[in-house]
């Protein structure tokens, strides 16, 4: 497909956020085949220029040294890190896409009168602003380029640095990060920031399309958390906790999600919630498969766990939950806390029934099955490992549901209950048995400390009255955009400032965006050896 909106809808698209000031050589490249070229429609061209922008940028390219769930270090190449995490959700998103897409041009054909029969997914699609399978994939491209060092470590503590160090309210957030690259600090070597995406794709990566400040103070009295997004928390005082732009780049965000008028406010576009999907596809599944290879799963760990459950299910459902607070290390304790947390904020579509079928499909492929044999790097090996990867992305691929008015939780595009459980439990066997490890509590807490310190130790520099002029040449320019922008938010927008807002407030908060900007985008190795060079070690 190449148009996938309508009038002045589909036009808005497509609309970049600054006009381009030469013409691009894409523009002008179409398809070729064994007659000769064939011109792509416009919308398909402007779309492939902004996968090739994200895929040429040096923030793009230092995902292949971030941390993607554990380090890398120790256990060879096997171990995903963000760069391949990010190109197989999206291999995930460009399959879900298309199968959207191609409903869609059924529906458009149906229409035209070229089909006897309406696709009403199809319909759906058409008039939420249309899916296209390129603006998918970029989303997926460029989901997580806002992650600092180290991964999800890394987020949080910049977040808890900037709040409780540098006077910055609103904080870090690697979505917010990620959409702060793509329409500012990235460039093309033009004058104007970011790289001039379409509205689709900008719109494609606001998994949570709103600002931190946008729920600040907003009790569970005035809205439960069962009818709150994904992301917002139930402690609303400091705002959400996820979040998908600062308040510097709220203006970009409102302008990428006007071309989708048949969006309601705070809900994904057709194209994110592919994106979001295929990025929990390919964590439940891919990332499975590294900790197998690597040997960090272990078999009569994960199989006691999710057998004590299921034979003890009408026990564990009756142990008050303080007590299953306290005992969360006991076999079966911690996936009946998952059950509860789930039914209490996922009421929607949690069932025990769907949930105890997951937990049982989950315990025969992966602790009966794929951790049956220890992984030798033999072919047989190697064959029930990527024999499992493929099962389970069929299937989950299979198992997409799409809603025109989805709840409040969901999305457009979303798995259908079983699938839903599935993936819930999937992910809980890496939360339990990989995240919450205590071999990696030594190594977090080091790199807890590097990006503490590079932070800080910028801080530092900067706030030199002596020495201050010395300091990165980028770092020192990113101060300055972040202040001025931080002073004209003020004046046109002082609604989505919070923290201090007064002269001196405002040149800490951009001194402080700065520094997270700079931190956010060196890599694990380079943060190790940037912190190694700042501190003297």
């Amino acid at each position: 497909m190449s148009e996938t909106g309508h009038g002045a809808a589909g036009a808005s698209r497509v609309a970049r956020r600054y006009v381009e000031h030469e013409t691009s050589q894409h523009r002008s490249a179409g398809i070729h085949d064994a007659d000769g070229p064939v011109e792509e429609a416009p919308a398909a061209q402007e779309f492939r220029i902004d996968l090739e922008r994200i895929r040429f940028s040096s923030y793009f390219a230092r995902l292949s040294d971030v941390t993607q769930v554990v380090p890398q270090s120790g256990v060879g190449p096997v171990m995903h890190n963000r760069l391949t995490h990010s190109l197989k959700v999206s291999a995930v998103a460009r399959v879900i896409a298309a199968q959207l897409a191609g409903q869609q041009a059924t529906h458009a054909a149906f229409v035209r009168g070229e089909a006897p029969v309406d696709d009403p997914v199809g319909a759906i699609v058409t008039r939420l602003g249309g899916c296209d399978t390129v603006v998918a994939q970029s989303a997926a491209h460029a989901h997580d380029l806002g992650h600092p060092p180290f991964g999800h470590l890394g987020e949080r503590v910049l977040d808890r640095v900037a709040r409780d160090h540098l006077g910055l309210a609103e904080g870090f957030e690697g979505n917010a990060q990620s959409f702060r690259i793509l329409t500012q600090l990235d460039t093309l070597g033009r004058d104007f920031p970011g790289l001039n995406l379409t509205a689709a794709t900008r719109a494609a990566t606001l998994k949570y399309p709103w600002t931190r400040v946008a729920w600040i103070g907003l009790s569970t009295d005035e809205r439960p958390v069962t009818e709150r997004p994904r992301g917002v928390g139930a402690d609303a005082d400091e705002g959400a906790e996820k979040f998908s732009a600062y308040a510097l780049e709220a203006g970009e965000m409102e302008a990428a999600l006007a071309a989708f008028p048949r969006i309601a406010p705070g809900v994904q576009t057709v194209e994110c919630a592919v994106m979001d999907l295929a990025d929990d596809i390919a964590y439940a599944v891919h990332d499975l498969d590294d900790f197998a290879r690597a040997g960090v799963l272990q078999q009569s760990a994960v199989s006691g766990e999710l057998r004590a459950w299921l034979t003890g299910t009408d026990a564990l459902a009756a142990i008050e939950l303080s007590v299953l607070q306290a005992s969360w290390r006991a076999p079966g304790h911690s996936l009946e806390l998952l059950w509860r947390r789930t039914q209490l904020k996922d009421g929607w579509i949690a069932d025990r029934e769907a949930f105890t079928a997951a937990v049982a499909r989950v315990s025969e492929e992966v602790a009966e099955s794929l951790l049956a044999a220890p992984y030798d790097g033999g072919i047989d090996s190697e064959r029930a490992v990527s024999g499992f990867t493929r099962r389970w992305i069929e299937h989950l691929r299979t198992s997409i549901v799409v809603e025109e008015r989805p709840h409040v939780r969901s999305g457009h595009v979303r798995l259908d209950q079983r699938a839903w459980h599935e993936v819930m439990v999937l992910k809980f066997v890496h939360a339990h048995f990989v995240l919450e490890r205590p071999e990696l509590g030594q190594t977090q807490r080091g790199q807890a400390r590097i990006v503490t310190e590079l932070a800080l130790g910028f801080e530092a520099w900067l706030t030199d009255g002596v020495d201050a002029g010395r300091a990165p040449r980028r770092l020192l320019e990113w101060v300055d955009e972040a202040t001025a922008a931080s002073f004209v938010l003020r004046r046109d927008r002082p609604e989505l400032l919070i923290g201090d807002t007064s002269d001196a407030g405002l040149r800490r908060q951009g001194r402080a965006r700065a520094i997270l900007d700079y931190v956010a985008a060196l890599s694990d190795q380079q943060a190790i050896q940037t912190h190694r060079a700042l501190t003297g070690r």
